[in-house]
């Protein structure tokens, strides 16, 4: 039986979505909704779309991946539900359907996995768009700082199952990474990132959890992730959340931002929780972890390789710091040079 998520060629991505719609309109039959439209959002480790209404109600449909079993999408949503009582969080939240159910299991053409589906409360607002300003990013590490404050005091049920994003992850990520390198790194880049890799673990292996640096993450939580309404950030999109360092969440948006900005962002975290003395070291480690990670995750998508090499010129050059010993998040650093013709001609 094949799985649902089959979207290894160009034409197995229209099947695939094809499919889904078909999918996404069984499941709003399970709803008490009056629904009008149904916009298909994106195609990532789910398939969402927004369902408009009859008020001004809107939700987000989502066919979940088999990346997840129904009972770590059940403890998301338990999640979710808890942070929603903080009164500083709006998150998105489950919605059950006609017969109690958060979690549905829809048929679907035969010969494929049934997926899951889910129905969520909509986040209204806008993502930014172009260059943050300093009051946005500094109300995004508020924004961080309480979400992390929320989850420290959430006490899991007995069944709670996520995933956990650490050292034994990040191996999975390279050994997938490994299949893909030669798309858009040299040989030579790809010893560099083996042996940041290697570095990282041996970090990982040396540091201490406790409750003020160690729990629930959102583990996602990049500019794609967020949306402003009235200049207030809300998070969305928890599908990737799990057990992990707080600094390794916190790097993942570090990721996007200038390195002034990167300060203003921990100066607005540091408004609700105070970080360890020495973090900047341990946040570099996590920068480059979740760097890396971005690479395993679009290599396999030859549509991504062209930005990939694009983006090499920073990456290679954070490495670099990073394998030196220098500290570099608040700085700008001077991007190594790429011989793109090099990386094509590899390809070929």
């Amino acid at each position: 039986m094949y799985e649902f998520f089959r979207f290894d060629t160009d034409e197995n991505r229209r099947s695939l979505l094809v499919r889904a719609r078909k999918v996404a309109l069984s499941a709003l039959q399970q709803y008490d909704l009056e629904w009008e439209r149904i916009q298909f959002i994106q195609l990532s480790d789910t398939i969402t779309y927004k369902v408009e209404t009859s008020t001004a109600e809107c939700y987000l449909l989502r066919i979940h991946s088999e990346r997840l079993s129904r009972e770590e999408i059940r403890s998301e949503l338990a999640f979710l539900q808890a942070l929603n009582k903080s009164h500083d969080l709006n998150v998105p939240e489950g919605m059950a359907s006609c017969n109690g159910s958060y979690v549905l299991e829809i048929n679907t053409e035969e010969g494929y996995q049934c997926p899951y589906v889910t129905m969520m409360r909509w986040v209204e607002g806008e993502h930014a768009s172009g260059e943050f300003t300093d009051s946005r990013v500094y109300s995004m590490g508020v924004m961080m700082g309480r979400l992390h404050e929320a989850a420290t005091n959430f006490v899991p049920p007995s069944d709670f199952v996520r995933p956990q994003w650490g050292a034994d992850s990040f191996r999975r990520e390279m050994a997938k990474l490994e299949r893909y390198y030669p798309r858009f790194l040299s040989d030579e880049a790809w010893r560099s990132y083996q042996a940041a890799a290697e570095k990282i673990v041996s970090e990982l292996a040396g540091m201490q959890r406790n409750n003020h640096n160690y729990g629930l993450v959102h583990a996602d939580l990049h500019s794609g992730n967020i949306v402003f309404n009235d200049d207030h950030p809300y998070p969305i999109d928890f599908g990737r959340c799990g057990y992990g360092y707080y600094l390794y969440d916190m790097a993942g948006t570090l990721l996007e931002l200038y390195p002034k900005h990167r300060w203003m962002f921990i100066q607005g975290y540091e408004s609700v929780r105070k970080l360890e003395t020495d973090y900047v070291r341990y946040l570099e480690c996590f920068f480059v972890m979740f760097m890396i990670e971005n690479y395993c995750h679009h290599a396999s998508d030859p549509r991504e390789t062209s930005s990939l090499i694009d983006e090499q010129q920073y990456a290679q050059a954070y490495i670099r710091e990073y394998l030196n010993d220098t500290r570099f998040l608040f700085n700008v650093i001077e991007p190594v040079k790429i011989d793109r013709s090099t990386i094509m001609d590899l390809r070929n």
